[in-house]
């Protein structure tokens, strides 16, 4: 595995030089603190978890130009009234227009309404959960996710966090090829030990780069191909 300076050299080259590599990062917005997180309503996880499960196999940009319906459909996704929707209310879902009519998709906003509702009730609220969980172990909350949530597995999950403002990194086609070209994952499967030797090469090129994991995972990915 080479260091972090290597690599981010490779991908430096790839893009056309330092100043290019350095815009490209600064497309996106840096990970929120640990207060931001807190602050953010639970509402909102369910409102991104829905979009990104919505997103999932589908056109992004057909579920970003109707989301103003989503919101209005689930009524700003009240996680509270979510959790306890009714058979007569799911049943009107499916025939809304203003909505992308999957029953299996529509059913996981309660599954997951419920999902963040015991997350309040164990940690105070959702955002509390996700705002302390630690970022070196992001592989146990990828698992958590997956364990507890509805279609909240895969990159799924790891979308949501990321656009949520969680410090996160995304194993996209092109981290993955990274991964294996550095010696970190034997194959592209995601099995516990791959994903664990994942999860000590991000913390130690996070610890030796002073990057944060959003950097990390799209330089990785810079450096083979156009990436997150």
């Amino acid at each position: 595995m080479r260091s972090f300076e290597e690599i981010e050299a490779l991908a430096t080259e790839k893009k056309g030089g330092a100043a290019e590599l350095a815009a490209l990062l600064g497309e996106h917005n840096p990970p929120k603190s640990q207060a931001e997180l807190e602050q953010i309503s639970d509402d909102r996880w369910l409102a991104m978890f829905t979009k990104c499960i919505f997103q999932a196999g589908f056109s992004w940009k057909v579920i970003d130009q109707k989301w103003s319906g989503f919101e209005e459909a689930f009524e700003g996704f009240d996680v509270a009234r979510l959790a306890f929707l009714p058979d007569e209310a799911f049943e009107a879902l499916l025939k809304d227009t203003r909505i992308v009519r999957n029953g299996a998709k529509i059913r996981t906003v309660q599954h997951n309404a419920i999902f963040l509702k015991e997350l309040a009730a164990e940690h105070g609220s959702a955002s509390k959960f996700f705002a302390h969980y630690p970022v070196d172990d992001q592989i146990g909350l990828m698992e958590f996710l997956k364990k507890r949530g509805s279609r909240l597995g895969g990159n799924t999950g790891q979308l949501a966090l990321r656009f949520m403002g969680k410090e996160s990194f995304i194993l996209s086609g092109d981290v993955v090829n990274a991964l294996i070209r550095e010696n970190v994952m034997e194959n592209d499967r995601l099995s516990k030990k791959n994903l664990k030797a994942i999860q000590v090469a991000f913390n130690d090129w996070k610890a030796t780069s002073g990057r944060t994991l959003n950097e990390i995972s799209r330089i990785l990915a810079f450096s083979v191909g156009t990436g997150r």
